[in-house]
């Protein structure tokens, strides 16, 4: 199954596992399992770090080159996934989630994510 991982699930699989509930660990360990992380995760870890957030300390660039060592695939902003937010339903105001949200649907591929605003979402996404 391909899997996108949101932003959070990201800096705790690849900094603090300990966060990650069982669930997402099976997933993120099973071998059968294609694990992806979108560009728009990078961009949002880069600009919170900017704000000073606690909880994004960590430089994007070892990040992203430690999830591609760790056969994570790269997912591109593509146009396709930014006019594909204007179909989404006003549930939730934060345009990163919105752009991972828009990437699963345009791509066929399941959303990971820990946010219950996002879950709320009618798209391939799995909350765990």
């Amino acid at each position: 199954m391909k899997l996108l991982l949101d932003t959070h699930l990201l800096l705790w699989a690849a900094g603090q596992p300990d966060r990650l509930s069982k669930t997402a660990r099976e997933l993120i360990e099973a071998a059968d399992n294609e694990l992806i992380f979108s560009t728009a995760s990078l961009w949002e870890i880069v600009i919170k770090r900017g704000l000073g957030r606690e909880d994004f300390q960590v430089d994007a660039r070892l990040l992203r080159r430690g999830l591609l060592d760790n056969g994570y695939r790269e997912l591109p902003i593509g146009s396709e996934h930014v006019v594909a937010i204007d179909t989404l339903p006003p549930l939730h105001k934060d345009p990163f989630d919105r752009i991972l949200i828009a990437q699963a649907l345009v791509e066929g591929i399941t959303l990971l994510t820990t946010a219950e605003t996002v879950a709320r979402y009618p798209a391939p996404l799995r909350a765990v």
